[in-house]
């Protein structure tokens, strides 16, 4: 009986009066047949991963949480520093109390900026060289001295100063006598002293000039990560 209904289907295709054999293949949900044209889902070509038109869900499951939301929570931890010395460290502390931070002080080995040198290249000639410290000394720049300097080779001393103001002074006072003096940081090792802060993620980021001590005094500090747990700065 099967072979004869699809003889017939044939030659009736054949012949323009019925559609291709191959609609003819969709069972309807009723155990009947159903033509592909009258099926929407398979007329698209839906995968068989679909119900009802649907994408089948992710495995994973539940949406994804906004990005937004990822720094919540997010705590930074930073370090000011290097202080010289305790009296230091304990001003700038008390600053960032009153600012509503809670400072946890501590203790490393490191370099810190010790203040501004002032310094005249030596002479070459030995006797120029003289006649240089003891012009300088005459006026009034009595502390000048030989010593080795930023770079290879020896230069005069005139001093070192932890503000600018009196660095000024000091520079002025050798261009007086005719000098063009030069200047340079100098740093020294050993114990330094830095400062842990806590920011919340809608703090901003310290200004250490914030942090200025003494009126007129010249602080060299900077703002980085906290060291990690058991290690140094």
């Amino acid at each position: 009986m099967s072979l004869v209904l699809a003889n017939v289907c044939y030659f009736l295709w054949q012949h323009g009066i019925a559609k291709a054999p191959a609609e003819i293949i969709a069972p309807a949900p009723s155990g009947g047949l159903k033509l592909v044209s009258e099926s929407p889902e398979l007329a698209r070509g839906d995968s068989a991963g679909s119900i009802g038109g649907s994408p089948a869900p992710f495995a994973s499951g539940g949406p994804a949480a906004p990005a937004d939301n990822l720094l919540t929570n997010v705590k930074r931890c930073i370090s000011v520093g290097p202080f010289r010395d305790v009296s230091e460290a304990a001003h700038a502390a008390s600053t960032l109390r009153g600012g509503g931070y809670d400072p946890r002080q501590r203790v490393a080995e490191g370099e810190v900026w010790a203040g501004v040198w002032v310094y005249l290249p030596l002479p070459a000639v030995r006797a120029v060289a003289d006649q240089t410290l003891a012009k300088l000394k005459a006026g009034g720049i009595d502390d000048a001295l030989e010593m080795p300097g930023p770079n290879e080779g020896s230069v005069i001393s005139l001093g070192l100063y932890s503000e600018q103001k009196r660095a000024q002074a000091r520079v002025a006072q050798a261009q007086a006598l005719g000098f063009n003096p030069g200047i340079a940081d100098r740093k020294r090792n050993g114990n330094v002293y830095w400062i842990d802060i806590d920011l919340k993620p809608t703090d901003s980021l310290l200004n250490p000039s914030d942090l200025q001590g003494e009126s007129g005094r010249i602080v060299r500090l900077e703002v980085k990560g906290c060291p990690s747990a058991g290690g140094a700065a």
